[in-house]
């Protein structure tokens, strides 16, 4: 079979002018950026029918290995196998940031027949929703460093400013610097750092946004340091929103585009799950549900990291109550979480799978804490035995769980039918409330042992004093009720990357808390999770070349 890059390159796609009439939307309300992908615009979204709401369809999957479980290709797959058997369907997703394009993990537009194109444009610049999120960011810590320079009020202590720089790139030398050096002209000298763009609070906010006014209310109050009493700082202080709407101006419309099988997807928005909330906007969200019958999106990672915070943040803040959720697994990833190396994947081993089994239980139990109904997808490879897609049918069926068999990767659609039609089945009735983790007004640190004991079956949480400290100060100042976003590992449900399976009475060690003030979360930097990766031994950027054509090669 193709690459996936020549198999995109290769697809007959519509204008997305017809992919949009499809929708309803006119040349009035679509903003095209070339002939195959737009952004609607923000009366069309605010016009949509206010009443009627498909039925959500979570994705998301067990905890997966390096190469990934194909998450986003079963998103991709399921829409179009929904669309296939009659029910009228989108498809919302993030998009992809260059960090891991260039890095190891590659882009995030599926895989084999099951894509969204243009693959290579989503992949890379897309409509530079990215690169209008980085200068409003990066404004804003220019503008900080003007307000200090200039003594302005309120009187910023300079080694108070927590607003740190990012870039939508893995580099790990930037992660500790020391900007203002070179004399007083250059500003005052300062220890701070650059996170990856998708960390950025500004990804955060624009992606939980529910329209321009709420957009702006957020990046009012975004925290950017404190005085020498310790009086807050927000943006709204130095004056600086105004700008940063300016900059994200068009970065708040959702981008449409289109899968192989021409099926309308929106893609908008990119925060990573491990570091991040892991979920597309709220805007492509809402407005989805309010042009379709069922709406499938994903959130990032295992479902101890993307779904419990597509749970707890993002549908606590945007109202939402998802109808089910694909928990996607793989034969190779469970035998891992068995005992097998990641060389070994292809051995048949039914010791190793059934051990692995364990991962695929905790994720299944962590879902119905939230009272939301269950499949689980089995993303099926060739070298799968009849055999050992057998045990998981079995372990699944003790679990009271259905499982469809996937082909999409190799068929599109078609390969998917089982899953969709078991999706219908599933949404026609819904048995449990849905439910969060814990409530508003419960203590912060006692939502981050929630999460952990919960979810991940921690023994305890430990963290030094000065965050217990951090903590009970935010709340006295009025931010008790956020919940809590857990920057981990997404190997593990444990801090540690090498502890797979399902452990148990592990220890959670919270190093650092972050306020997102305007995202409206705390962060929860756990173990050794970097908020600035970095490049692999051999990334894949040393592969990628353009071909005497001018077609890009390489991109995965």
């Amino acid at each position: 079979m193709a690459s996936d890059i020549e198999i995109a390159r290769a697809a007959k796609k519509l204008p997305v002018s017809e992919v949009a009439g499809r929708l309803g939307v006119t040349a009035a309300d679509l903003i095209p950026y070339g002939h195959d992908k737009a952004k609607l615009s923000a009366r069309f979204i605010r016009n949509l029918r206010p009443n009627t709401l498909g039925k959500l369809i979570l994705v998301t999957a067990i905890s997966p290995t390096a190469a990934g479980e194909g998450k986003t290709t079963t998103s991709v797959g399921l829409a179009d196998a929904l669309n296939r058997i009659g029910e009228k369907t989108m498809l919302c997703l993030r998009e992809p940031s260059l960090g891991p394009c260039f890095g190891s993990k590659g882009g995030a537009t599926g895989g084999g027949l099951a894509q969204v194109v243009p693959m290579d444009d989503i992949n890379l610049h897309f409509t530079g929703d990215f690169h209008a999120i980085t200068s409003a960011h990066n404004l804003l810590a220019a503008m900080v460093d003007n307000h200090i320079h200039w003594g302005h009020t309120p009187r910023i202590d300079p080694a108070r400013v927590t607003w740190r720089r990012v870039i939508d790139m893995n580099d790990r030398s930037l992660r500790a610097v020391v900007s203002g050096l070179g004399g007083p002209g250059n500003g005052t000298p300062a220890e701070t750092g650059f996170d990856i763009t998708v960390a950025s609070e500004v990804m955060a906010i624009l992606c939980l946004a529910r329209d321009a006014a709420d957009l702006e209310a957020r990046l009012a109050r975004i925290i950017v340091g404190y005085t020498r009493e310790r009086e807050a700082v927000t943006a709204a202080d130095i004056h600086a929103v105004g700008a940063m709407m300016v900059l994200l101006k068009d970065a708040l419309l959702p981008n449409l585009v289109q899968t192989l099988e021409n099926n309308p997807a929106l893609i908008h928005g990119g925060p990573f799950a491990n570091i991040a909330h892991g979920c597309n906007s709220v805007i492509a969200t809402h407005g989805a549900l309010r042009m379709a019958d069922f709406v499938v999106t994903e959130a990032g990672f295992g479902a101890d990291l993307g779904a419990e915070k597509f749970f707890n943040i993002k549908c606590r803040q945007a109202n939402l109550v998802p109808d089910a959720a694909v928990l996607v697994a793989t034969v190779r990833a469970l035998k891992m979480h068995g005992g097998l190396t990641k060389d070994d994947h292809a051995t048949v081993s039914y010791s190793a799978l059934q051990s692995g089994l364990a991962n695929l239980g905790r994720h299944i139990e962590n879902l119905r804490l939230f009272g939301v109904p269950v499949i689980v997808a089995v993303n099926r490879f060739t070298t799968d035995t009849s055999g050992e897609i057998a045990a998981i049918e079995a372990y699944c069926a003790k679990a009271g769980v259905p499982v469809a068999l996937c082909t999409h990767w190799a068929e599109g659609g078609r390969g998917a039918e089982g899953l969709a039609r078991a999706i219908v089945e599933l949404t026609a009735k819904r048995p449990e409330p849905f439910a969060l983790l814990y409530p508003d007004e419960m203590p912060l640190f006692e939502k981050i042992e929630t999460v952990a004991r919960r979810i991940y079956r921690a023994a305890r949480v430990e963290a030094p004093r000065a965050v217990i400290s951090q903590l009970k100060g935010w709340e006295a100042a009025g931010f008790g009720n956020l919940p809590v976003c857990m920057a981990k590992t997404q190997y593990s449900f444990s801090t540690d990357p090498l502890l797979l399976g399902a452990p148990e009475d592990h220890v959670v060690r919270v190093r650092e808390v972050r306020l997102s003030a305007g995202a409206g979360f705390i962060i929860a930097l756990c173990g050794d999770i970097m908020t600035m990766p970095g490049l692999p031994r051999h990334p894949a950027a040393e592969g990628m070349h353009l071909n005497p054509a001018g077609q890009i090669e390489g991109l995965h």
